[in-house]
């Protein structure tokens, strides 16, 4: 299996709504994918260090372009920090448990939610699962915040810090 293609036929993070991107019988493809992570998250840090010269953590602190594609800078940094992606099958159902991102309720916010198939249990382990999530979160400069929604599922809103916000 082939990473996730972008619009530009670039890499594309893990949201958790597509295919699965480590499903592969001899695990070349979770190899492959692996390495495109790896790629992606050091030339997110090298765009941080550049465009963040002068601050005292200059990988701490979110970069202009991941300000405006949230959603993808937080995929990207979940994904780089060894933290599964939920998937979904060819039928459109829910077929891995892990994170999902997606639009948050505020401008240029992310909802990151735990979820999986019906009876996998996701539920049960999403406060340490979305726990963990937060942690690879803040070490990156964003703030997540932990809320309860409908039917009491939890879920992390995720925003730039303040200092970071255009």
């Amino acid at each position: 299996m082939s990473a996730p293609q972008g619009r530009d036929g670039g890499f594309e993070p893990a949201t958790g709504d597509g295919p699965g991107v480590h499903e592969a019988s001899d695990g070349r493809a979770a190899e492959v994918r692996s390495g495109e992570v790896r790629a992606a998250f050091e030339g997110m840090l090298q765009i941080r260090r550049l465009t963040g010269a002068g601050r005292p953590d200059p990988e701490g602190v979110p970069a202009p372009w991941e300000l405006h594609r949230p959603l993808r800078a937080v995929a990207l940094a979940l994904e780089a920090g060894g933290i599964p992606a939920s998937s979904v099958g060819p039928s459109g159902a829910r077929a891995a448990t892990g994170y999902r991102v997606c639009e948050g309720e505020a401008p240029g916010s992310v909802r990151v939610e735990w979820t999986g198939p019906p009876g996998s249990g996701a539920a049960h382990d999403e406060e340490e699962a979305l726990a963990g999530c937060a942690s690879v979160l803040r070490r990156l400069g964003w703030t997540a915040l932990l809320y309860r929604g409908p039917r009491r599922r939890r879920f992390l809103e995720v925003e730039p810090p303040p200092q970071a916000r255009p």
